[in-house]
């Protein structure tokens, strides 16, 4: 063997796995992986501690199932002395120090990476059960991008809860039936948790000596870091939340974080699971009665369905659609996005619990402060970046088209025919957050008036002549327009008292 012949394989932190197509496409013995933490990737945005502590524990952990796997790694840590601090840099320098000039590596999933790295061959990264390619021949001549079209393709693909040519259960959504409020009578089990490893003890001490101003709480550190402990946690959620994920999983609780949610997302996205054997997975469950279909097929769209759908959105429309701003949404983000320090319960605690925990699910997200973000016309930019610094499942790739399209609806509608937008009314019925809140979810004005009341009759005002067109909007708009002057006099007062507030304190008193 000579030099010439040797391939350098670069793995980068959400590329974990054994089976991923750099990898496949090289002999171990001629190869070696070159694995690097850089500063570039941990401070591009204020990353949650935990973020940090998972992403490098997690990388850490793979490089040693590299290794016994019968792989060279080459593995920069973050603290090494003459760390460049950029994939690129390192990558340079591995050269360099092996005398090796072939790379290769499987493409990154986020755009800048992609384009900071295009000089290196890349393979595509075929975890993802929907090619480029194949997203864009499905998008091609459609007036309108609807998920649920294309989450039908993928099942047909993937034949997941299908009898022949037809949907499990003859229908092709149960959504309608996963709507329901829960109530802190019910018994949700807790994820499976970890003792941290020494991998993880040792990121930890230098995530508090480099990233101690960051958001969020390092300790307690539970997450799964290893490709066991991944697993172990998927055959703990199909046991214990999955029979219940279906009818719970638009809930909100107060001191119920969780519910049954999987909270594997992450695992999925760094590649310790894979997204379509988990799916193999929960459909088992149902083919063998442990689960109802309405769980089952609730679960498995969100991976093979949304999960997918957003991944094509997203690089069909890079990079402009970072950019994107219809509604023209400018004010800035509040402090109390990072503090916590707001009267409004639901969104003290949500953002109590993402910053204990790097984690809130999907209702949370787009219902309380997405919700919160669209109706007071905050910056999307600023939005985005927060989503992405504060959730241990952001990337790009995912959390950009969730954010921009999904909950600010700053693209003007292509993920969805209407903004997630909704009052005080929503919250009240899907949690239990308005029983102990400063303000009173029945009042529109007022001091002790809900904002969110105002602020998305307000919301409706301020883009009536963009929604009075759009068809799931038109009754709301009507609504509306049936106000007395007076009532949309103090309306807009309430409103604008609000965001004066936090414009000038971050917090509504």
């Amino acid at each position: 063997m000579t030099q010439k012949d040797q391939v350098l394989i670069s793995i980068l932190g959400d590329q974990l796995s054994t089976n991923i197509s750099s990898l496949r496409s090289a002999d171990k013995k001629n190869a070696i992986v070159l694995m690097a933490e850089v500063g570039d990737e941990t401070t591009y945005v204020p990353h949650h501690k935990k973020k940090i502590i998972f992403v490098l524990a997690a990388m850490r952990a793979f490089a040693d199932e590299l290794r016994v796997a019968g792989w060279t790694v080459d593995y920069v840590k973050l603290e090494d002395g003459d760390n460049t601090g950029s994939l690129a840099g390192e990558i340079e320098r591995a050269k360099a120090r092996h005398g090796i000039e072939q790379v290769l590596m499987t493409e990154p999933g986020e755009w800048r990476l992609k384009q900071a790295l295009s000089h290196i061959p890349m393979r595509e990264d075929d975890r993802f059960i929907c090619s480029h390619g194949e997203f864009l021949a499905w998008a091609s001549g459609r007036k309108e991008l609807r998920m649920e079209y294309f989450y039908r393709e993928m099942r047909r693909k993937t034949g997941a809860l299908m009898q022949g040519d037809n949907p499990e259960g003859g229908r092709w959504n149960f959504d309608a039936e996963n709507r329901k409020p829960a109530n802190s009578d019910m018994f949700m089990v807790q994820p499976l948790r970890f003792e941290p490893s020494q991998h993880v003890r040792d990121v930890m001490d230098i995530v508090e000596r480099r990233f101690g101003n960051n958001f969020g709480s390092a300790q307690p550190f539970w997450f799964a870091t290893t490709r066991l402990e991944a697993e172990a946690a998927l055959r703990h959620f199909l046991h214990h939340n999955l029979p219940q994920f279906g009818v719970t999983q638009d809930a909100m609780l107060r001191g119920e974080p969780f519910l049954n949610h999987g909270l594997i997302s992450g695992y999925i996205n760094v590649g310790l699971l894979d997204p379509l054997a988990v799916c193999k997975a929960v459909e088992a469950e149902y083919r063998k009665g442990r689960v109802s279909i309405e769980s089952a097929e609730g679960f498995i769209r969100q991976i093979i369905g949304w999960r997918e759908y957003i991944r094509g959105i997203y690089w069909m429309k890079m990079p402009g659609y970072a950019k994107v701003n219809v509604l023209q949404a400018t004010r800035p983000l509040p402090d109390f996005y990072w503090t916590g320090k707001t009267n409004m319960n639901c969104i003290r605690h949500v953002v109590a619990q993402t910053r204990e925990e790097a984690y809130a699910h999907h209702i949370q997200r787009l219902m309380i402060t997405g919700n919160y973000a669209l109706l007071a016309g905050l910056d999307p930019a600023a939005v985005h970046e927060w989503y992405l610094s504060v959730y241990i499942d952001a990337f790009e790739w995912v959390e950009l088209p969730n954010t921009i399209g999904m909950a600010l609806h700053a693209e003007g509608g292509l993920l969805g025919s209407k903004p997630y937008a909704a009052s005080g009314n929503y919250i009240n019925r899907m949690s239990d957050y308005c029983k102990s809140c400063h303000f009173d979810v029945k009042q529109r004005t007022g001091d002790k008036a809900c904002p969110f009341n105002a602020l998305y009759w307000d919301f409706i005002a301020r883009h009536h002549a963009r929604f009075a067109r759009n068809p799931r909007m038109a009754q709301m708009c009507r609504s509306y327009e049936r106000f007395s002057d007076v009532e949309k006099a103090a309306i807009t007062l309430q409103a604008k008292t609000h965001l004066d507030s936090i414009t000038s304190t971050g917090v509504w008193a």
